[in-house]
């Protein structure tokens, strides 16, 4: 289906990127693109806004678990939806590729590698990536769902009874 496709096409975006990142950059050397725009290579063994960073390993593997399970669920989720579910399928598909993206960091390196920076003057806002930025397209992609289709989300949707 094409929602994998477009979920694996930002598994490969997020990776490509990190990459290129890695093999070009020096750690924490920022690189100024814009006035509000560096990038900068970091590692990030937390979760969002390096919630955990400092807490000593375990949270790799809480972080890598819960991913792989939302994943999971993303992906069945997605299957089990009507096929013209159109701006719900794009959401999902995007928070997916970000998933996995993230996940694969992980599990790798026991972080996410993260690069783009943005502030205003000395005022960062924290660190992301492709991976992140496809995960908060997706979710607001998921709430203009939410509005512009509330029927996607009643009863029928719920009790599997997408397939019509």
């Amino acid at each position: 289906m094409m929602w994998y496709r477009l979920a694996l096409i930002v598994v490969i975006l997020d990776q490509l990127t990190k990459r290129v990142v890695t093999l070009q950059l020096d750690y924490g050397v920022p690189i100024k693109v814009l006035p509000v725009l560096d990038i900068t290579l970091q590692h990030n063994t937390g979760a969002a806004f390096s919630f955990l960073h400092d807490a000593g390993g375990w949270q790799r593997w809480l972080f890598a678990g819960i991913a792989a399970l939302v994943s999971v669920a993303l992906a069945v989720w997605m299957h089990r939806l009507r096929r013209d579910q159109y701006l719900l399928l794009s959401g999902l598909a995007l928070i997916l590729g970000g998933a996995v993206g993230n996940l694969i960091d992980r599990m790798r390196f026991g972080y996410v590698i993260d690069f783009i920076a943005v502030h205003w003057h000395e005022h960062y806002f924290p660190a992301f990536n492709v991976a992140d930025s496809a995960i908060t397209i997706g979710a607001g992609l998921l709430l203009l769902d939410m509005l512009l289709n509330p029927h996607n989300h009643g009863k029928a949707t719920a009790q599997g009874n997408t397939h019509e």
